[in-house]
């Protein structure tokens, strides 16, 4: 009988293949990771971090920029404030490619409605629709947190972030009573949390003028001229979220693991921040993408489907060839090699069954590479070429980056998608990759500290290839 020449694939846990110097720096980079969801709870945030790490590491804005590029010159451009892009000009002519990874930073909420403010049965409240795709019943009967912007009616940009400090008031949605619920739990999950009923209880004083029929509303807002100078009209000029007023925490006795709001997809858009930190003169351009509205279908000018992108790698070109024309866009955008950074579902014990366990990733066993999502029969997916496919394995194998793939559960369960189709259309081969979670779009989704330090290794490795 002939001897195996191959090895089964089988997945690794990391932690047993770490050295204790490389275990140390899985921890270290797991605090770091907390620091920084702490503060990116949304869109805006998460890209002024980015920024603020952009401008303190060398980047300057490609609007500012008159010079001709070089070979590690970096460069950003930030986009409505919502999303950004960064780069590293490569050894090689960008025409020639670049690597390119792109991750998102907006992640399922409750957005305030235009017209948020209102009374009922002595009690102030706020109107929200929410965001992405959420279990409603979740966001129920726990401490929220208001964060965003409000533009007032003479231009001035007022920031609001309530609820984060122990010592702020907090604002909740409540549910009703389990002694009066029976209507409630003979209906299915998706019926019994309606949308229209997500209003975030927000006050109860009325205010003392016995003219005024709403007073605890006009309560609410003296408070809020009070303390940020605006009026009712000018949360028609706002953008505000309601996100869960939760610290991130280490889950587990050992401490293995992280639960935070807002991972899908603020941990890959953190290890790709870090992996660029690392990448000094690539042989190939490193490009960096943090897009928004992901969640809702990348539209809008801040999302994937719009041309920010086409639109900074025409300014790169630009700024190294006088004789641009659109045919060196196509071609450097052809000849491109892409990471969509997004997370996948992990095997959760207690939801076993929606899983087809040969092909679901696993918490703590490494990176994930995700060849295809979609739903059903593929629909809306990118579904990598074997090429590419073989070409990231033998980077991630060559550094020493412990990964494993995944399927975003069964085939008639469900599914999902990511920014990796939009990327394709571009002509560039993709393939998704990222970390998994439990948890999933909850308010405390559930990461895993060693699959972090391999998703940063494996976004370097890639940037280097």
């Amino acid at each position: 009988m002939a001897e195996k020449s191959q090895i089964a694939y089988s997945r690794k846990i990391v932690w047993e293949h770490l050295s204790n110097q490389e275990k140390d720096s899985t921890l270290e980079l797991g605090e770091d990771f907390k620091r920084f969801i702490k503060r990116a709870k949304t869109e805006r945030e998460t890209i002024n971090l980015i920024r603020e790490f952009a401008e303190n590491n060398g980047y300057k804005s490609i609007d500012k920029i008159t010079e001709l590029l070089r070979p590690g010159d970096r460069v950003y451009q930030e986009i409505r404030g919502k999303a950004l892009v960064m780069a590293i000009m490569g050894q090689r002519p960008l025409i020639e490619g670049a690597n390119i990874i792109g991750a998102h930073v907006d992640s399922p909420r409750l957005d305030l409605k235009v017209h948020p403010l209102f009374e009922d049965n002595g009690l102030a409240l706020l109107k929200t629709h929410y965001y992405g795709g959420i279990k409603k019943y979740q966001w129920l009967s726990m401490p929220l947190a208001l964060h965003g912007i409000v533009i007032r009616s003479d231009g001035l940009k007022i920031s609001i972030c309530l609820g984060e400090d122990e010592n702020d008031p907090v604002l909740t949605i409540t549910d009703i009573l389990p002694h009066l619920a029976k209507d409630q739990m003979d209906k299915k999950v998706n019926e019994a949390f309606p949308g229209e009923n997500l209003n975030a209880l927000c006050g109860s004083l009325p205010i003392e003028n016995f003219d005024l029929k709403e007073k605890v509303k006009e309560t609410i807002l003296e408070i809020l001229n009070r303390h940020y100078g605006i009026i009712e009209e000018d949360l028609m000029s706002a953008e505000l979220e309601l996100v869960p007023a939760i610290p991130p925490r280490d889950v587990g006795l050992d401490r293995s693991l992280i639960g935070a709001y807002g991972q899908d997809d603020r941990v890959c858009a953190y290890g790709l921040l870090m992996a660029m930190s690392g990448v000094e003169r690539p042989v190939n351009t490193a490009i960096a993408i943090f897009a928004d509205k992901e969640e809702i279908g990348s539209v809008g000018n801040t999302g994937m489907q719009s041309n920010f992108f086409a639109n900074f790698m025409a300014e790169l070109l630009g700024q190294n060839n006088a004789q641009y024309n659109d045919l060196m866009l196509r071609r450097a955008m052809r000849l491109s090699r892409a990471l969509s950074a997004d997370v996948n579902a992990a095997v959760d014990p207690g939801f076993e069954k929606v899983m087809e366990k040969n092909n679901a990733a696993r918490l703590g066993c490494g990176l994930v590479i995700t060849k295809y999502t979609g739903a059903g029969g593929k629909k809306g997916a990118n579904d990598a070429h074997a090429e590419f496919m073989a070409w990231v394995r033998k980077v991630f194998n060559e550094h020493q980056v412990i990964w494993q793939t995944g399927e975003l559960g069964k085939v008639d369960q469900g599914g999902g998608g990511t920014i990796a189709y939009m990327l394709a259309n571009y002509g560039m081969n993709v393939v998704d990759c990222g970390v998994a979670l439990l948890g999933m779009h909850s308010p405390f989704e559930v990461s895993h500290k060693a699959d972090i330090y391999m998703m940063y290794r494996g976004y370097q490795a890639f940037f280097n290839s």
